[in-house]
């Protein structure tokens, strides 16, 4: 035999040599899920080793997120039912703790990349990421909304706006708002291609975020359907944005690869909260070894092509990669 494969295998050194993905602690995003208050932490059952802090606890968390080489956070608010309505006038109110926690975190971490949420769902009374009105989502009506949140966390100090509502020309509408209000360098991380998955239950069960009618089928994307994840792309990308985002990450790697091909910005992915859930389960019952599947999983995720990877599971690859360095 002329070709045998397996010589650039014989040794833990020349495997290194050849290897052909990296996955380091740089890639990743760290899930933070805030609340309001002090000394809170409030765990959630359906997304094992996840907590919702409120913001002293949170500050304790990204202090050892940094500790192990993460130094990005997505940040989710957990919101009274008594504060939302049907305009989610408290996603842009002065009184939010989730803009006030976001000016915490820059004040004491400025090191820190923070990306944000940017959807009504948190702050709806309808549970829903748009406006509505007789029970139909209005697309138009929803982007000043949306604009208004985006202004307001950039003003509190956000460094990538996250529109996860998934509107018809919110990115184009929330660059904008941002340029006329002298936020130009405030980034827009568009969520691109979210599909309409299963696999968001324990998220939604973080945030008590669930649509008290209907599904989020006439928004989010068709799970079916992979040329229309370039159409999401092509129009995010000409309306501005800076990333594109795939959620969720490790059943959706084809989308990734494609728009990974396609487009000449970085390409994140979101492992989701049923994705890691089903590893945390799995491992759980004695059936898989947690780490392994973790890292085997976000490997994956980068080898079709994310440059960015936001997933519960940030910190505990962190500091596995840690420990191997010694």
């Amino acid at each position: 035999m002329i070709q045998r494969p397996r010589r650039n295998r014989k040794s833990a050194a020349i495997r290194g040599l050849v290897e052909e993905t990296h996955l380091t602690a740089q890639h990743l995003v760290q899930p933070l899920f805030l609340v309001d208050g002090k000394n809170k932490k409030n765990a959630i059952k359906s997304l094992p080793s996840m907590h919702q802090l409120s913001t002293d606890l949170a500050l304790k968390e990204i202090e050892k997120c940094l500790n192990v080489g993460v130094k990005s956070f997505i940040l989710f608010p957990a919101v009274e039912e008594k504060l939302k309505n049907k305009n989610a006038t408290y996603s842009y109110s002065s009184k939010n703790f989730y803009l006030k926690a976001i000016k915490t975190f820059k004040q004491n971490f400025p090191e820190v990349n923070l990306i944000s949420d940017v959807a009504m769902d948190p702050y709806s009374s309808d549970g829903h990421d748009g406006y509505i009105e007789n029970g139909k989502i209005l697309n138009d009506k929803t982007l000043p909304i949306l604009a208004k949140m985006a202004i307001a966390q950039a003003e509190a100090g956000i460094d990538i706006i996250g529109p996860s509502d998934m509107m018809d020309g919110r990115v184009g509408y929330i660059r904008q708002a941002l340029d006329e209000n002298g936020f130009t360098d405030t980034s827009i991380m568009s969520y691109t291609a979210k599909y309409a998955s299963a696999f968001y239950g324990p998220f939604r069960d973080a945030l008590d975020s669930a649509p008290k009618a209907g599904d989020k089928k006439t928004y989010q994307m068709n799970p079916a359907n992979q040329r229309e994840a370039l159409l999401e792309a092509d129009l995010d990308f000409a309306e501005g944005a800076d990333f594109l985002m795939v959620k969720p990450a490790s059943i959706y790697l084809d989308i990734i690869h494609l728009l990974k091909q396609q487009f000449p910005i970085p390409i994140a992915a979101y492992h989701v909260s049923g994705e890691y859930a089903m590893l945390q389960a799995a491992a759980k019952n004695g059936w898989l070894d947690y780490m392994a599947c973790l890292e085997e999983t976000l490997l994956s995720i980068r080898r079709a092509g994310a440059d960015i990877i936001i997933t519960y599971g940030a910190k505990d690859m962190a500091i596995a990669f840690k420990k191997r360095k010694g």
